[in-house]
């Protein structure tokens, strides 16, 4: 089971456990093949199809399986990827994808910096607690 977990884990090997960078050399089945050896949550949501900030928020809430009543703003993805998950329990940790960010007018460098600072800060939040959060993310 030990070398199972540990065989799991190379993908993840040299990467920090609170950290949000580009998917690079990754796949995202190795990230998903690695989270589910390692008892963490994987979230992926594909976002090639998002033409507005509106249209990253509601693919990220449907993909993500986030509550109906969710805000679909920032401060409200924020809020869904820390603290209702935090009061449900103990967390195993998380891996996130996020494929294929749109790069255009529409959805602009500083959109996506701020989208991208929001799981920053879920980062930040979980390894405040000791919790693995790995956020990877490519453009489109």
């Amino acid at each position: 089971m030990d070398e199972m977990k540990a065989e799991m884990d190379i993908p993840l090997r040299n990467v920090r456990t609170n950290i949000v960078q580009s998917i690079r050399a990754f796949r995202v089945q190795d990230l998903q093949d690695a989270a589910q050896g390692l008892g963490q949550h994987f979230l992926y949501a594909n976002l090639a199809n998002a033409q507005s900030k509106q249209d990253v928020l509601d693919m990220i809430a449907l993909q993500f399986t986030f509550p109906t009543h969710f805000g679909k703003n920032f401060d409200a993805l924020y809020d869904c990827m820390t603290d209702p998950l935090h009061k449900s329990g103990p967390q195993p940790g998380f891996v996130v994808v996020l494929e294929q960010i749109p790069a255009h007018a529409k959805f602009d460098k500083e959109a996506r910096e701020q989208l991208l600072d929001i799981f920053r800060d879920a980062a930040d939040y979980w390894g405040d607690r000791k919790i693995p959060f790995r956020c990877f993310y490519s453009f489109l």
